[in-house]
C-alpha cells in the first residue's frame, strides 16, 4: 500500500476491526484535531536528553512539492521510534529524506552525538549507508528473486572495499540466522514471505549500519511472520544496540514495539509520546487502533 495513496479507505488505521469505514481525508481531519503542541523539550526527554539522530525544522518532499512542513524528531541511541498517521501524512517521507531518497528544500538531519555529531542532511544514500551507518530496509520486493539467498547478501556488501569483506559478512549473517543459511543456495524468489523479510533485514546488516529506517515490516506477512520480524528487530534493538526509525501500517503492533511514537498529520507532527503512552491514549486507538 503507497502512503501517498490518498484515494484508499482505511477501516480505523490498519490495526483492526471497527464497524465504519473511515475516509483518509476523514482520518486526518479527525487527527488533526487532536494534535497536541509539542516542545523541543518534550522531543529531546523522549530521547533520553542526548538525540542520536536529529531534524530540525525540515522541509522537504519531491519535486516541486514539500510534504514535510518545518519537522523536528529526536532519537536517542539504542531506541525505537515508530511513525503512524493517515495515508499521505508523510511517514514514509521522512525515511526518504533521512536517507537520501528525495527533495530537501531546508533544515538539518545530525547523526552522531556530541563532538561526534555529523551532520548529513546532504549525503548520497551511498555516503549515508558507508559513512553515516544509516541503512534503509525497503517494503516488500526489494530482493533479487533470480539470485540466491548467499549472492542477496553478497550485494548487501556493495559499498565494501573488497567482496571477500561482504562474503564474511555474509557468513556472520548465516550464523546468526540459520533460516537463512539453511536457504543460502536457494533462489532467493522462492522464499516464503517471512524468508523474504528476513532476508531484506539481514542484506542490510551486511554493512553493519547503527541506524535501521524500517519501512512497513510487517505489510503482506501473515501473524506468524511479523511476529518473527518484530522478534528479530527486537533483537537488533536490545541485544546489538541498533537505532530504528520505522513506519508501520499496524500501528497496534508497532507502538508496542516502539520506544516512541510519533502521530504524523499532513507532514507536521501532531502527537509524541512513549509507545505504551500512546497505546494508552483514547484518541489514537479510535483513530489508529481500532477502538
Amino acid at each position: 500500500m503507497s502512503e501517498e495513496d490518498d484515494r484508499k479507505k482505511a477501516s480505523g488505521y490498519h490495526g483492526g476491526g471497527v464497524d465504519a469505514v473511515i475516509s483518509v481525508d476523514e482520518v486526518t481531519r479527525q487527527a488533526a484535531a487532536i494534535a497536541e503542541d509539542i516542545t523541543i523539550e518534550q522531543l529531546d526527554e523522549l530521547a533520553g536528553d542526548e538525540s542520536f539522530v536529529s531534524i530540525r525544522n525540515l522541509v522537504a518532499g519531491y519535486g516541486q512539492m514539500e510534504i514535510l512542513h518545518n519537522l523536528e524528531l529526536r532519537v536517542g541511541k539504542g531506541q525505537s521510534l515508530c511513525l503512524i498517521g493517515p495515508n499521505g501524512a508523510g511517514k514514509s517521507t521522512i525515511l526518504h529524506a533521512i536517507f537520501g531518497f528525495n527533495r530537501i528544500f531546508s533544515g538539518t538531519i545530525e547523526i552522531g552525538s556530541g563532538s561526534d555529531k555529523v551532520d548529513v542532511t546532504r549525503m548520497t544514500p551511498n555516503q549515508k549507508l558507508a559513512k553515516a551507518g544509516i541503512a534503509y530496509i525497503l517494503q516488500d520486493k526489494s530482493i533479487f528473486p533470480a539470485m540466491t539467498v548467499e549472492e542477496n547478501l553478497w550485494m548487501g556488501g556493495f559499498l565494501k572495499d573488497k567482496p571477500q569483506e561482504a562474503k564474511v559478512a555474509a557468513e556472520q549473517v548465516f550464523d546468526k540466522y540459520s533460516r537463512l543459511a539453511a536457504r543460502r543456495k536457494h533462489k532467493a524468489g522462492v522464499l516464503s514471505g517471512g524468508e523474504r523479510r528476513l532476508l531484506e533485514i539481514s542484506r542490510a546488516l551486511v554493512m553493519n549500519p547503527e541506524i535501521l529506517l524500517v519501512d512497513e515490516p510487517s505489510i503482506g506477512l501473515e501473524p506468524r511472520f511479523i511476529d518473527m520480524v518484530f522478534d528479530i528487530l527486537d533483537d537488533l534493538q536490545n541485544h546489538e544496540g541498533k537505532t530504528i526509525i520505522m513506519v508501520e501500517q499496524n500501528a497496534k503492533k508497532g507502538l508496542e514495539f516502539a520506544d516512541i511514537g510519533y502521530v504524523l498529520v499532513s507532514g507536521e507532527l501532531a502527537i509524541a509520546g512513549k509507545g505504551d503512552d500512546l497505546l494508552k491514549n483514547p484518541k489514537v486507538g479510535e483513530l489508529f487502533l481500532g477502538g
